[in-house]
């Protein structure tokens, strides 16, 4: 199917970008801004459109595993990678990316993103040993860690040009330096302050369309949920469950097409990533939430909608995946759509989320066995809920398999 491949780039980029925020202080838009500062530094040594599309590409993922290793750690605030860390995550941002359509043309862009000139870097790799890509990319995201580009003035851009200067040929290459310094003008960082980034990088980079396959899609899917799931330990295994579910439903039990039962997966794995918008505190509290919390929670499932409903080519997957606490008396949430409006898919989504949380473990609570999940999603239909065959359809499947806890 044909998606806005940019549009979904920048999806995940905002996605990393709040968890990020969120573990180490990096603020939001970190990704886009590091992929208009190398794509500008790109266009003045000369790429072309092609490159500069890849180039951002590969900006806008280049810390898509830094997540994992923040999942554990019992202070966010005082977490702090250690050099093997360092390595490991580019590593595994490497690997991440090698299914995806485009991996070919930004090889060992995400893998050397942490090189140095002088070699002292990650893998010990000088500039000649280093991909440009890896370079650009390495020196934008240096500069707006260390200098917050969120945020622009006259003084702090004199400053940002000095540091360039005094770290050239140990922490940058000089043909970097020097074409950051021709292409970053004040005016061009200005650009970018505050929450812009987005239109500013859709005038930078060409748009594309890309025919993704499903296989291809899926891949996207890992990606989310693990920066989903990784925001709140209480639900550490939750959207990658809701799409292993979905998807075995889909493909196993009704026989469905597999490029809906694929598309099923990508939306399981994207149904929660609202909540990346919504404070850590309210969604850990294991005790009873206060009004305003639960109004709060409440609105991740139109952060879903807003973020997905951006993205060409998703049309199907926003729907499913940002319905899913509808019900069909019309109670629930963000619309108050009722049984007329949600189709199969909407429904089966809206009973795996419920019955997935009932019967995975979380901090402070053992996952129920089977039965009794099932038990209140019927209870839930008696009500008129929650769609009955549907419910009786994961007994049965469930069940049989015995999945009561992935």
């Amino acid at each position: 199917m044909k998606i806005a491949i940019n549009e979904l780039l920048y999806a995940v980029s905002t996605a990393l970008d709040h968890v990020e925020a969120h573990f180490i202080g990096v603020t939001t838009y970190h990704a886009q801004r590091v992929a208009y500062l190398s794509a500008l530094t790109g266009k003045a040594l000369g790429l072309e459109s092609d490159e500069l599309f890849f180039l951002a590409t590969a900006a806008l993922l280049h810390d898509n595993a830094l997540f994992q290793f923040f999942a554990d750690a019992e202070d966010w605030n005082k977490m702090k990678l250690t050099e093997k860390e360092m390595e490991q995550h580019c590593i595994e941002g490497e690997e991440n990316v090698k299914g995806l359509p485009f991996y070919p043309q930004i090889k060992h862009a995400i893998l050397y993103h942490h090189e140095r000139a002088d070699g002292k870097g990650v893998f010990g790799k000088k500039t000649d040993e280093t991909p440009l890509f890896a370079r650009l990319i390495h020196f934008a995201d240096t500069l707006d860690t260390a200098f917050n580009v969120r945020e622009v003035s006259e003084e702090k851009y004199h400053k940002l040009l000095q540091y360039v200067q005094k770290e050239c040929d140990s922490c940058y290459d000089r043909e970097c330096a020097e074409a950051f310094c021709q292409a970053i003008s004040y005016e061009a960082l200005s650009r970018i302050a505050g929450d812009n980034i987005r239109l500013v990088l859709e005038d930078t980079i060409p748009p594309r369309e890309w025919d993704i396959t499903s296989d291809e899609l899926m891949q996207f899917s890992d990606i989310f949920a693990r920066i989903i799931d990784v925001k709140s330990q209480f639900t550490s295994k939750h959207s990658i469950g809701i799409a292993q579910k979905a998807y075995k439903m889909a493909a196993e039990y009704y026989n469905w097409e597999q490029d809906i039962a694929q598309k099923l997966y990508f939306a399981g794995a994207l149904h929660d990533i609202g909540k990346l918008m919504v404070k850590s505190d309210i969604l850990e509290k294991p005790g009873r939430l206060t009004a305003d919390e639960y109004t709060e929670i409440q609105n991740h499932a139109m952060g879903t909608y807003r973020i997905l409903s951006s993205v060409t080519g998703l049309e199907d997957i926003t729907n499913w995946a940002s319905l899913h606490h509808e019900k069909l008396d019309g109670s629930g949430y963000p619309f108050g759509k009722d049984a007329s409006e949600l189709g199969k898919e909407e429904r089966l989504m809206a009973c795996l989320d419920i019955y997935q949380a009932l019967v995975e473990d979380r901090p402070y609570k053992s996952g129920m066995p089977h039965l009794k999940a099932i038990g209140i999603l019927k209870e839930m239909a008696d009500k008129g809920q929650l769609d009955a065959e549907i419910v009786a359809d994961m007994d049965t499947y469930f069940d049989r398999r015995q999945e009561v806890s992935d």
